[in-house]
């Protein structure tokens, strides 16, 4: 299989060379700290802003928002923090959510998925893990394996959410759950969708056009996420089980709503934070 590849042509621009008119929408900005997942949560937006990772403003968010937006309200009663949806420059497609309610998208994601039912599928699969807290799950189970390099690291400076953080964004860009855990996050990504209003069918599309490929040669959004075929079953069979919610949604991938991107579009990184210590 021949693999798309739109992930060429946008460009990133200073601000002073972004012309009125390009609908530069901004990222949302993480909640207060009020407990350990937002204090986690908060640490690891600092942490991606000072690689230069996250997308400030680009015409991009008004691709990305309305989507967000209706999962977003339809998520939101099983988990007590605001979803953000937040757009951060890399080159592989891929999104992952981390504790505190923000979900991060990469710009290449949005040129690689070809219908909203894709991109829909996949960020409902993201809200999912936040819901199960599987990333705290993952979290808690390491401690005894990395306490003693946290301890040390604290001695000498970061604090133990940044060290958190730190470690959890290393995790995520490279996240391989079990297959329970997964399909777990399928299968609620697919309420959350057709809660939303989007056709959940959109994730199996997605699985099936690489289930036959070479998993070093798959984007890191499915890479990292095994065992497509079992996935795929379990996903109809929860289709099956459900008629009442799933039978009015169009299995045919034909049926799709294409999504599309303008090439070039414009980018403004969020700088680093000032280091306002000694």
């Amino acid at each position: 299989m021949s693999k798309r590849n739109k992930l060429a042509g946008w460009a990133m621009l200073p601000a002073f060379l972004m012309a009125p008119g390009l609908g530069m929408a901004q990222a949302p900005r993480p909640d207060p700290v009020t407990d350990q997942e937002t204090e986690i949560g908060q640490a690891t937006y600092t942490e991606l802003q000072n690689n230069g990772e996250i997308i400030e403003s680009s015409p991009l968010y008004a691709r990305l928002n309305p989507i967000a937006a209706a999962i977003s309200r339809a998520a939101q009663p099983r988990y007590p923090h605001p979803f953000k949806f937040i757009l951060v420059h890399e080159s592989q497609p891929n999104a992952f959510s981390v504790p505190g309610g923000n979900v991060y998208v990469t710009d290449s994601l949005l040129y690689f998925v070809k219908n909203t039912e894709e991109l829909s599928g996949t960020l409902c699969h993201e809200v999912s893990h936040t819901i199960h807290r599987d990333a705290v799950t993952r979290m808690q189970e390491n401690q005894r394996i990395v306490g003693r390099e946290i301890v040390a690291a604290i001695l000498l400076g970061p604090t133990l959410a940044q060290m958190i953080a730190i470690r959890m964004i290393g995790d995520l860009h490279s996240l391989a759950y079990s297959r329970d855990i997964e399909s777990s996050a399928d299968v609620t990504g697919s309420d959350i969708c057709a809660a939303a209003g989007y056709n959940p069918w959109g994730l199996v599309w997605l699985f099936r056009q690489f289930q036959n490929d070479d998993p070093s040669q798959l984007p890191q959004l499915l890479s990292d996420h095994p065992a497509n075929g079992s996935r795929i079953e379990t996903l109809e069979q929860h289709f099956r089980d459900n008629p009442a919610v799933f039978a009015k949604f169009n299995p045919d991938p034909r049926s799709a709503t294409p999504f599309s991107v303008p090439g070039g579009a414009p980018e403004q990184l969020l700088p680093p934070e000032e280091n306002t210590g000694d």
